[in-house]
């Protein structure tokens, strides 16, 4: 079952979490430092939430569609290919306390998109060096240190 992705960055977690919560009626599926995921069923949802600054007004962070099978991300890969779109692969990538295979694309918006699958449990929300995963900024993703928060990637 693929289900979409909204991942917002929230200036408060905890609150979020709680409001979430109340709004689905149900309890994140993973909750780790800075970092919860809900997996709604109703409608099939995969809400992220990343803790941002406070202060900040929640925004969006990005868009994905998350798959069954790494099969099915290069699957979307080569489709996004044929279709002439810019693309971004990472295989064997670690993001939101997740191991991953990913592909990305931005819309017209420059909003990012992202077509992935959770392999594994990892212990950390941070990603690899030069990923575009978690990324506040685009310097973030290239090296490492945190930016002022825009739409980046991740999870």
């Amino acid at each position: 079952m693929s289900r979409v992705q909204l991942v917002l960055r929230v200036p408060d977690l905890d609150a979020s979490v709680a409001f979430y919560s109340k709004l689905f009626g149900t309890e994140p599926a993973k909750l780790r430092d800075g970092y919860a995921n809900f997996a709604i069923t109703e409608p099939p949802l995969k809400l992220v939430l990343i803790e941002g600054t406070e202060g900040e007004a929640t925004h969006l962070d990005h868009l994905g569609v998350e798959v069954e099978s790494t099969e099915a991300v290069h699957a979307a890969a080569a489709r996004f290919g044929e279709a002439g779109l810019a693309t971004d692969v990472e295989n064997g990538t670690t993001c939101c306390y997740a191991l991953q295979d990913k592909v990305w694309v931005h819309g017209l918006g420059q909003e990012p998109w992202e077509v992935y699958v959770v392999k594994a449990d990892a212990d950390s929300l941070a990603k690899q060096q030069g990923s575009t995963c978690c990324a506040a900024s685009p310097v973030e993703a290239d090296t490492g240190t945190k930016e002022p928060a825009v739409a980046g990637g991740c999870c």
